[in-house]
């Protein structure tokens, strides 16, 4: 079978229990075409390759629950909005692709937000990218901080759909690929993050209206991960993103300059990454000081690699990869490779 529509819930259960030597799954379902009709349920000793879109928001009740019993999978590949409970059996799986949207955004207690490019790309606390440059006003803080706000809502409580037991049922993997709004996901599970005591190779995506508030915790929680894989860098800058990134609003750098703390040991230090690739380079500020900040604090790191998303016929490609090579390293064994 390569295709098949299921008018019902009934009929897909049936079908599935038909094949008791199914190895490869994949169901979409999207309210552009047809109304809810899976029971959110997969059933099936024999399947080792799955994939999931289930992309309902207008149906609230359609990510209801969510089981997964599926003990010989060993690979997944799952979109959807977040259900309120989920009971996974996953025991097999070594790589896991997830999308996962909240069905409201961080509020504003999870961390101020601030939107703008390389004029908000302050100083990191390990103090490697120091820069005592600070070209915005207090007003114009003020302003786009207020205007940050006004898009978050007021209370954790209100967040809906509950990816807990789903981000623990994975923790055996060995790769993880999280799209920009599953770091946010994942964010709301930090109470109870597991350790990845398998992870070898996370891989993630940025967008610059999300953030990396969970990036330090999943590195801190993954003791053994080697290869570190992030496609864009620049992403939304919070006060909590904590020391995977330099981005500290400058609100909060006029007060730290006001008042030096002591420095903690960055997470990133801690890591035992050998391998950094980083896709989607256009040598921006940000971008330079996130690049400066890896190789300042990634102590084991070996290979780097860097997609540079510019003409290599033109001078700014030259300009933006002469400056990457001539940032200072903490590991004397790293070479940078260009692609």
């Amino acid at each position: 079978i390569v295709a098949m529509a299921f008018p019902d819930f009934e009929t897909y259960h049936f079908l599935i229990n038909g094949c008791p030597v199914l190895e490869d799954l994949s169901l979409h379902y999207h309210e552009d075409v047809n109304p809810p009709n899976w029971s959110g349920g997969v059933l099936c000793p024999s399947i080792k390759r799955m994939k999931i879109y289930h992309y309902f928001p207008s149906h609230r009740k359609a990510h209801d629950d969510v089981l997964f019993d599926t003990p010989n999978l060993v690979y997944l590949d799952y979109s959807s909005y977040v259900a309120d409970k989920y009971e996974v059996y996953l025991g097999s799986l070594v790589e896991a692709r997830l999308d996962l949207l909240s069905w409201e955004r961080l509020n504003d207690n999870d961390g101020h937000v601030d939107n703008d490019d390389d004029d908000n790309y302050s100083d990191c606390s390990c103090g490697c990218c120091d820069d005592d440059n600070d070209n915005a006003s207090e007003d114009e803080e003020a302003a786009r901080a207020s205007a940050d706000y006004e898009d978050y809502w007021d209370s954790e409580d209100d967040v809906l759909g509950d990816a807990t037991n789903l981000v623990a049922g994975i923790s055996n993997i060995k790769t993880l690929h999280l799209s920009p709004d599953s770091l946010e996901v994942f964010h709301f599970c930090r109470k109870s993050m597991p350790m990845f005591h398998n992870l070898l190779t996370l891989s993630f995506e940025s967008d610059k209206n999300r953030g990396w508030l969970v990036v330090p915790l999943l590195l801190t929680n993954s003791p053994n991960l080697e290869t570190l894989v992030i496609k864009g860098l620049v992403h939304q800058v919070t006060d909590i993103c904590g020391d995977a990134c330099p981005c500290i609003p400058k609100k909060k750098t006029k007060t730290k300059k006001r008042r030096k703390k002591k420095k903690d040991v960055c997470c990133l230090s801690t890591c035992r990454v050998k391998v950094l690739n980083i896709s989607g380079y256009r040598g921006t500020t940000r971008e330079r000081k996130q690049m400066q900040h890896f190789l300042a604090n990634l102590k084991c790191l070996e290979t780097v690699k860097v997609g540079v998303k510019l003409n290599p016929r033109q001078d700014n490609h030259r300009r933006a990869t002469n400056a990457l090579m001539q940032l200072p390293r903490v590991s004397s064994n790293s070479h940078i490779h260009f692609f």
